[in-house]
């Protein structure tokens, strides 16, 4: 299935904009490491061209707020087919990882990048208002491929992996689009990103759950704090994933709230 994205500028005739090649794809990957938005606001990236235990390269490495690693690598001159099968090779060791790891993965990026928070844990919380010392990290982890196209073998296999398998790989595409000198960046996703993070891959839990839940309440124009402590209720949002999730509340769970941003404001 090919996905064809297009710009129109809106006038009293609607112009299309004309689509332009990619002048590299290290340009493509820089665009990303400036603004993570691009792919989810809810990631942080923690590594760029981050060195396996085999010698190879993920091009980058990010996080989320629940510790769960997003491995990205960007097609570049790769066949479709390699591309997914060096995704899900850097997969099998990000698996094995610990989480100590993952702060010396970080603290190389931030020395690179030269980046004024140098500490996993103070950089994870600043974004996500907890500090990753608090996560549980357990190995999981969901892969995206970075690409102007993919040809259909390919996506055919990224939709058993994901339907079949249920293992959460999937893929992103890019196109630029000029009008006037200016340039534009547009974005498809191949599968819903939430579908995706429905299936990420965990290894084991370190310690057995102790029943207790963590919602992170975003707090905004869409929530207020003060509407959720005058009515009595919490809510999530962005994504099927995260709403499903509080399916699995019981009457008398014990629910930690915190706010991105400004920490714990309340427990229940």
């Amino acid at each position: 299935m090919a996905i064809e994205q297009g710009i129109w500028k809106i006038g009293s005739r609607p112009k299309k904009l004309s689509p332009v090649v990619i002048e590299s794809e290290n340009l493509l990957e820089e665009q990303i490491v400036a603004d993570i938005s691009i792919l989810n606001f809810g990631w942080m990236i923690i590594g760029q061209q981050v060195r396996t235990a085999f010698d190879k390269y993920i091009d980058l490495l990010a996080i989320d707020a629940s510790g769960s690693v997003i491995i990205i690598e960007l097609k570049r001159h790769k066949t479709p087919r390699d591309v997914v099968a060096q995704a899900i090779d850097y997969a099998s060791w990000v698996v094995d990882i610990d989480d100590s790891k993952l702060v010396d993965i970080y603290f190389e990026y931030s020395q690179k990048r030269s980046l004024n928070e140098q500490s996993l844990d103070r950089a994870f919380k600043s974004k996500f208002g907890l500090a990753f010392s608090e996560v549980n990290y357990d190995g999981s982890h969901q892969m995206v491929i970075v690409a102007a196209e993919l040809d259909a073998s390919s996506e055919r296999i990224i939709n058993y992996l994901n339907d079949k398998a249920k293992i959460p790989v999937n893929a992103v595409f890019f196109s630029v689009f000029e009008d006037n000198g200016n340039k534009y960046l547009s974005r498809a996703w191949m599968i819903p990103p939430e579908e995706t993070q429905e299936r990420v891959i965990s290894k084991s839990s370190k310690e057995p759950w102790n029943g207790e839940f963590y919602v992170s309440f975003g707090h905004g124009k869409e929530r207020h704090w003060a509407d959720a402590r005058k009515y009595g209720y919490i809510s999530a949002g962005h994504g099927r994933w995260y709403s499903n999730t509080l399916n699995s509340l019981e009457v008398g769970s014990r629910i930690w709230v915190n706010i991105p941003g400004n920490g714990y404001v309340g427990v229940g």
